[in-house]
Formats: structure tokens, sequence, C-alpha cells
């Protein structure tokens, strides 16, 4: 049976800490799936989600086992209908996996066949996260060293 992964966030933007997840979990699983959701929680996205679609893509253009997708529906869903039996996040701090932990539980009540994989963010984009480089965009910064694409 193929093992595939959702990589699901609202990747607004995608750094290069997804990037690194993604790509260590390549070692675990035949396909990932970057869905980029619509989030209720947020009312209004920094960088268009097609926007961010095709940056994905071309940073992952080279590697056919990556496809990113959108979706708008609940993950857990999302993750049935395209055959995933794995979630994979990245915890950067014990912030994060309190949030992911809570999330993780919800998800395989709604889907006991959905197993949630974490991968710790490696030390060099321990830092990093999609609100500060959109406050640093936000402010004609450069943000080069911390995404994966040109903007």
């Amino acid at each position: 049976m193929k093992r595939i992964a959702i990589f699901p966030g609202s990747f607004d933007p995608f750094t290069k800490g997804h990037q690194d997840i993604v790509l260590r979990g390549l070692t675990l699983f035949d396909e990932i799936i970057v869905a980029i959701g619509y989030n209720s929680a947020k009312s209004q996205r920094y960088f268009p989600i097609e926007f961010m679609v095709e940056k994905i893509g071309e940073t992952f253009k080279n590697e056919p086992r990556i496809t990113v997708q959108t979706f708008s529906e609940l993950t857990a869903e999302f993750a049935k209908r395209n055959g995933a039996r794995y979630l994979l996040r990245g915890l950067r701090n014990t912030t994060d996996f309190e949030y992911e932990n809570s999330i993780a539980q919800v998800n395989r009540q709604l889907n006991p066949e959905l197993e949630s994989v974490f991968l710790i963010t490696s030390p060099a984009f321990a830092a990093i996260s999609s609100s500060i480089i959109r406050e640093v965009h936000r402010y004609n910064g450069d943000v080069s060293s911390l995404i994966p694409y040109k903007i």
C-alpha cells in the first residue's frame, strides 16, 4: 500500500522550514501532498493561494512525489478523499506541540485511520515563521533567505 501523507497548512507564505519538513518527509512517505487550506480563522491572506500553489509547485518541480493542492474542508476528510493515511507536521517548539497535539487528537477522532507524524524542525529553520516573513516583507525587508523561491 502506498504511503501518502498530507502536509496541510495555510502556507502564507511557504517557508524554508516547510520545505525542509517536506523533503525530510520523503524519506518516510511515497508521496506527499502539500495541502493549502482555506483557514476559516484567518479572514484574509497576505499572499494569494494561487500564488503559493505556483511557488510551491516551482520549488518541488523536480520531485514528482510531491504535489500541491488546495482544500476547503476538514483536513481529515481531505486526507480520506486523497487516500492519505498520514498527516505530516513540523514542530519548532513546545507551543507548536501543544497546538498540533490537539489538532491531531481531533483528526484521529474524525478519521481513525489517520496518523499524525511530527518532525522536529531543523535548527537552522527553527526561528522562521510565516508571520515573521509577512512582517519583514510588509516593510520591504529582504526575505530571500527565509523562503525557497523568489517573490
